[in-house]
């Protein structure tokens, strides 16, 4: 299938607790698959890493662990008890273990998971593509390709001769695959769960071993013969010739013709997320407490200055940089967040948008469509770069963030769709190349003045673009340019652990004092 992102699955969402989007959130989501695979019966899990990947090094300190364990419980990515979920897990009577091993799937994202229980052992091994995405890229051996927004029917069989021409004359399916191995499987991709009447009746028959059903973990499905209206900035405005649509109009369109939902559903969905969004900012200004974290809480500290007049700048300015670390605040000390496009980057793109619309009297439904103008632009980057920093570096989370606010604030002011490429290519351009290197392993800092940084250079950029300045290279070849220049990083700039300031002794020096004790359950292959 063409990678058509959807605005909820890949750019605004999810909603989620943790520090890293691509780690908690999407090890929640391959947990939850595994779950399924295994009809939420697991018994031992066998967790493995490669040690060249970003995930040997930090996938206890930004959250993989907590993810996959809540997964596994069957959570969601925001349940108020993953803090604890290792906890929780040992309750439950499941056994787990961690191994570093040298992988054949080179993603630096890899995960290779065996689930045993006391009928059977399952394997699956995903990637973690940014923004909390998944790809499940193989199951039992066979290669396959589950991005968790199908239902998923796996029939196990020893011969698939008799079985799917009754499965094409009695099912309604968007796609059947046959994966012959040592454990051979059907696979069925479709829009609703088959009837358990029809799952019994394929399991009288004799070459018919097990039927596993695998449920959605993504808020808008894919389906067959999906199309989008565009999927580049010159497509939209070639399909915008004749139609003189805002940016957030056009947002709007691209959802919904992508989800098959109702431009009504695009708009509802949007406002329920800028409530969450707005909370944050709400609960991070009280002041936020957590024991496992380098900073503390200081927008409420922030606040105080502003409202002193001890600050320089502007009150946007402020107030932005006030909110952005307000919800980053909210963030680490585990909290319920937007991933906007990553958790790494959440405070970015809201931060600008709500202190731009409270600075200048903007009402809730300027906040929607300001924020869908940022998913447009985001889509684009999804599409054909990347938001996750293992792949990209921060240049893909908080350097995203900045495109996207820049061209949301633009449309907020009144800005032209022309204005708001122009702002989006500004502040893309200006975020090449920064490396991902977090302090003492932790997604803390330096993310929260990159944060602050994306969200700076997008009111930049905004008001260049709103005074006609000239971006020279259009939004598409920028993207293409992120995409090459992610590629150059090397990979111990790119969330590792192993490169910028996460070496310095300084940074070595917080990271021991927050590990009170070695983790017992490493081992080397």
């Amino acid at each position: 299938m063409p990678n058509y992102p959807s605005i909820f699955n890949d750019v605004i969402g999810p909603v989620m607790r943790g520090p890293s989007s691509s780690h908690c959130a999407a090890s929640l989501r391959i947990a939850r698959i595994g779950r399924d695979l295994m009809e939420e019966s697991i018994k031992e899990i066998l967790i493995e890493f490669d040690p060249n990947g970003s995930l040997a090094t930090t996938h206890k300190s930004q959250g993989s662990d907590m993810g996959l364990f809540g997964g596994f419980l069957g959570w969601e990515a925001y349940d108020e008890r993953l803090p604890e979920s290792e906890k929780y897990l040992a309750t439950a009577g499941i056994n787990y273990s961690i191994q570093i091993c040298t992988l054949e799937e080179k993603h630096p994202n890899t995960y290779q998971i065996t689930l045993t229980n006391e009928k059977e052992t399952r394997s699956l091994i995903a990637i973690s593509t940014g923004g909390g995405m998944i790809e499940v890229i193989n199951i039992d051996g066979n290669k396959v390709s589950i991005a968790g927004d199908y239902y998923e029917t796996l029939i196990y069989c020893n011969d698939a001769a008799t079985i799917i021409p009754y499965l094409k004359s009695t099912l309604s399916f968007d796609e059947l695959l046959f994966h012959k191995g040592e454990k051979s499987f059907i696979e069925i991709k479709s829009q609703n769960n088959i009837p358990a009447v029809i799952c019994s009746e394929i399991m009288q028959m004799n070459s018919v071993t097990a039927i596993k059903s695998i449920k959605p973990v993504l808020p808008i499905m894919a389906r067959k013969d999906l199309a989008v209206p565009f999927i580049t900035c010159n497509e939209m405005l070639e399909y915008n010739k004749d139609k003189n649509k805002a940016l957030w109009e056009l947002a709007v369109d691209y959802e919904s013709i992508r989800g098959n939902i109702s431009p009504e559903t695009v708009l509802d969905k949007m406002k329920s997320i800028i409530h969450i969004m707005g909370n944050a900012i709400e609960t991070g200004l009280k002041g936020t407490t957590y024991k496992d974290r380098i900073l503390g809480s200081q927008s409420p500290e922030y606040k105080k200055s502003l409202e002193s007049n001890l600050l320089i700048g502007g009150d946007v300015l402020n107030k932005t940089i006030m909110y952005v670390s307000a919800i980053m605040e909210v963030k680490s000390s585990m909290g319920v967040i937007v991933a906007a496009p990553t958790a790494g980057s959440c405070g970015g793109l809201p931060g600008v948008v709500f202190g731009t619309a409270h600075c200048i009297n903007n009402n809730e439904d300027a906040i929607i469509k300001a924020m869908l103008s940022a998913g447009l632009i985001g889509v684009f980057i999804a599409a054909h770069a990347t938001f996750a920093a293992e792949v990209g570096g921060c240049m893909a989370e908080t350097g995203s963030g900045g495109g996207m606010a820049a061209a949301a604030i633009v449309e907020m002011n009144g800005g032209s769709l022309n204005q708001s490429i122009a702002a989006a290519s500004l502040a893309l351009q200006n975020s090449l190349g920064i490396i991902c290197d977090p302090i003492g392993n932790r997604v803390e800092a330096p993310c929260l003045g990159r944060n602050v940084m994306a969200a700076t250079n997008a009111i930049s950029c905004a008001n260049m673009a709103l005074s006609n300045y000239e971006h020279l290279i259009p939004l598409d070849e920028v993207i293409e340019t992120m995409k090459a220049v992610g590629d150059q990083i090397h990979h111990t700039l790119r969330c590792t652990n192993l490169g910028g300031l996460s070496i310095t002794s300084t940074a070595k020096k917080i990271e021991a004092l927050l590990e009170e004790n070695p983790p017992v359950f490493y081992k080397s292959c």
